[in-house]
């Protein structure tokens, strides 16, 4: 009776430890920095931590998601971080906390994400980031989103071919230290290189908004050097569209006096295409709702996927954007 006892008592300990072993959720990632999948939860959970709404591009880029997310049942954690690395560190936080199956976030900026990243690891939970980059590949699953450095380059090859290669340039840089404005400077000074007429006199960030686009435009049509622009490589359309304001009361006619080439492709940018005063936007994709929720399916179902799943884009020029803006979705 005891022998029985006993062998009832160590076959329920044994149950009850394989119970706890099914709902732990693994922490051993693969080669790819994912961890193993775990059977999620139904629905789905997935904590989103967004950078903010300071541009249209950003505005769609959540709604995206968010009706994706809806589509899909799955219940969204969604968090704005007001531009601020501190917020999005946060929330990040706070998902492991709230157990979610996975961890989405557009980084502010490229750097200081490891010791967050590593945390989330040890909780087993995989990370995509959309949009932006961080330094750590080995601690995240993949990224979503543009080739940037190819953003800059276009930008600058419809510059060149728009100035026949000599243009006294201004440039709106984006948020300093995030992935898009490092890459889109970068890309861009790679075709100015090849061509000798074409000069940066003016940098400064414009922080990837309207209003600090048109103070910095404003300070540098005020200086020495402003009556000798006549180009502006702005990294986003909101901080073009604030400079073509700064342009307008400084007395010069935007697309005219200056040519102007911004990155995005955002329904403002092809309205401002349409009136003649912006003449290039070389398109950053924000819709990746789609594309997102078929990525988190196949990672919790236990599927590989790749390091960068690069969104398709196009360069649209005010020739074409009158029938273009016809079909824009954001």
């Amino acid at each position: 009776m005891q022998r029985t006892s006993r062998l009832v008592a160590c076959l329920g300990a044994i149950a009850l430890a394989a119970v706890l072993v099914a709902c732990k959720k693994p922490t051993s990632p693969d080669a790819h920095g994912t961890p193993a999948p775990a059977s999620p939860k139904s629905p789905l959970k997935v904590g989103f931590s967004q950078i903010g709404a300071e541009s249209d591009w950003r505005k769609a880029n959540s709604e995206s998601i968010r009706s994706e997310a809806a589509a899909r049942g799955v219940n969204l954690v969604f968090s704005d971080a007001q531009q601020k690395q501190e917020n999005q560190i946060k929330a990040l936080r706070t998902f492991i906390v709230q157990d979610v199956d996975v961890i989405v976030f557009a980084p502010v900026v490229k750097t200081g994400w490891e010791p967050v990243l590593r945390e989330i690891r040890d909780a087993g939970i995989p990370v995509i980031l959309t949009d932006r980059r961080v330094e750590n590949e080995d601690l995240y699953t993949t990224f979503i989103g543009a080739d940037f450095v190819e953003e800059g380059r276009r930008a600058a090859r419809f510059l060149a071919d728009a100035t026949s290669g000599n243009a006294v340039i201004a440039e709106l840089e984006g948020t300093p230290g995030a992935d898009p404005a490092i890459d889109r400077k970068k890309g861009f000074a790679e075709v100015l290189a090849q061509h000798p007429g074409m000069k940066i006199i003016k940098s400064q960030s414009g922080e990837f908004t309207r209003a600090k686009g048109r103070e910095v435009m404003e300070t540098f049509l005020k200086s020495p050097e402003g009556p000798s622009i006549t180009a502006l490589y702005a990294h986003n359309d909101d901080m073009a569209l604030g400079a073509i304001q700064a342009i307008e009361e400084a007395g010069r006619r935007p697309g005219e006096d200056i040519i102007i080439v911004s990155v995005d492709g955002v329904r403002a940018a092809f309205e401002a295409m349409v009136e003649g005063k912006l003449n290039c936007t070389v398109e950053c994709n924000p819709l990746l709702g789609p594309i997102l929720f078929d990525t988190i399916e196949k990672i919790v179902a236990g599927q590989q996927v790749p390091k960068w799943i690069a969104t398709e884009e196009g360069v649209f020029t005010r020739q074409t954007a009158a029938e273009d803006i016809k079909t824009r979705k954001y």
